[in-house]
């Protein structure tokens, strides 16, 4: 190998390591147990908000299974006219 060969692979290693040395930082950090990026705060204001509406939705479950568990009344509102 003469030196102009020695050159030329030093030269090709250094690139190798340059393009696929960061990408292999990433990889090691993904398998690690990294994300990828810092949290998203309107991805969190979202979740929030549909944790909320869901929480108001059980509550409108449990009030429709606590009127139909009544049986015998179960035409009739609380609180409203009775036919």
């Amino acid at each position: 190998m003469n030196s102009a060969e020695a050159l030329a692979f030093i030269a090709l290693a250094f690139v190798i390591v340059k393009i696929f040395g960061p990408m292999a930082v990433a990889i090691g950090h993904r398998i690690r147990g990294g994300t990828g990026g810092a949290p998203d705060h309107r991805l969190a204001v979202e979740v929030d908000e549909l944790r909320t509406r869901l929480a108001e939705v059980e509550e409108r479950l449990d009030f429709a299974e606590r009127l139909l568990a009544r049986g015998a009344q179960a035409d009739q509102i609380p609180g409203g006219a009775q036919r």
